[in-house]
């Protein structure tokens, strides 16, 4: 007998970003300005904020609200256009919720007790108090990606793991099914910044939970406060290397090179090439102003765009209703495949 050919899946970039605090360089670098590259490139682009992903753990609700809106806002003042890119939160596509039930029921125990994250996130303390929804969320972002068919995620290393739980999850639904219904999403981690660390301690990742504001650049800073804090960002008392190999065991010197390589969508390379040799003295202004350039239009935005909710709430709304029509028919195939009974299909 012939082999049952290969499914084609349509190209389709999906990812999305929890709405649990503010944004901050490390958003901006290692997803956002991707996302914005992205929708130029031919592929369908959709990208979501996942409020349902942020209540894992307790959330304020005026602040979940509040936070919802601004990275909407930051998608948008970073360049992501509703027209060309489908933008819209998580909770208002009820499909993500019912296929991560499906996954719940796909996906094994083991899979989740090994996922790094959990692991990181209980350390110390008693998983036992932890929410089911923070130990199975990776199979809640398995159905965010495969709802949409998806065929490709940008995410930074630390999300890899969960990537491949999804290839792992659609691979063994296909096969309990006899099916090839589901594809097997490749990651998409490139980038000079897909990981930037504090300006405060180059070992550790940007993070808008560290106490301390100056280890990090929120893109809601104006450009007084981007600037001083590149000056104060912790360096080493050597010149800059000629060369990418330089910079091992040197991680502040690495991140603020890699934060310069980013912003200018230059090599390393050539960064180095520019000002290898050089002290920081000289470095961190030029970076400062290369930071305010970049960022100050996109906090002045933001602010602009906060100040209008409305309008926010109305592009999430009409990105929502285009995710519906693609997920909709995704959502009743799968429940005709596993055997749910329900209306006739039309």
């Amino acid at each position: 007998m012939a082999d049952t050919p290969k499914a084609q899946f349509k190209p389709r970039v999906f990812s999305g970003i929890q709405p649990s605090g503010g944004l901050t360089l490390g958003n901006y670098l290692g997803a956002i300005k991707r996302f914005v590259d992205m929708q130029d490139s031919g592929i369908e682009t959709i990208y979501c904020v996942v409020d349902m992903h942020a209540i894992t753990t307790w959330q304020d609700p005026e602040a979940l609200r509040r936070q919802t809106r601004e990275l909407a806002a930051g998608y948008l003042a970073a360049g992501l256009d509703p027209a060309k890119s489908i933008l819209f939160n998580q909770s208002q596509v009820s499909a993500h919720a019912e296929l991560g039930w499906v996954f719940n029921c796909v996906a094994r125990m083991g899979w989740m007790n090994r996922m790094t994250q959990w692991k990181d996130k209980t350390a110390g303390k008693n998983a036992e108090a932890e929410s089911l929804g923070l130990f199975a969320y990776p199979s809640l972002m398995a159905a965010d990606i495969l709802l949409y068919h998806a065929t490709h995620v940008p995410v930074g290393e630390d999300q890899k793991q969960h990537l491949e739980l999804t290839r792992d999850i659609a691979a063994k639904f296909n096969h309990d099914y006899g099916v090839d219904f589901f594809p097997l999403t490749e990651p998409v981690i490139e980038g000079a910044a897909t990981r930037v660390m504090s300006l405060r301690d180059g070992s550790r990742k940007m993070s808008k939970s560290d106490p301390s504001d100056q280890s990090r650049i929120n893109m809601s800073d104006d450009a007084d406060t981007i600037a001083r804090k590149i000056r104060r960002a912790r360096t080493d008392s050597e010149p800059l290397p000629s060369e990418a190999r330089g910079l091992e065991h040197r991680p502040e010197a690495r991140n603020l090179v890699n934060i310069y390589a980013a912003l200018a969508d230059r090599p390393v390379d050539r960064v180095l090439a520019e000002f290898g040799g050089r002290p920081f003295s000289e470095f961190k202004p030029q970076l400062a102003d290369l930071a305010v350039a970049r960022l100050a239009p996109i906090s002045a935005e933001m602010a602009r765009l906060m100040d209008n909710e409305d309008e926010i709430d109305r592009i999430l709304s009409r990105g929502a209703a285009r995710a519906r029509e693609i997920t909709a028919p995704v959502l009743r195939a799968t429940y005709d495949i596993i055997g749910m009974v329900g209306p006739k299909r039309i």
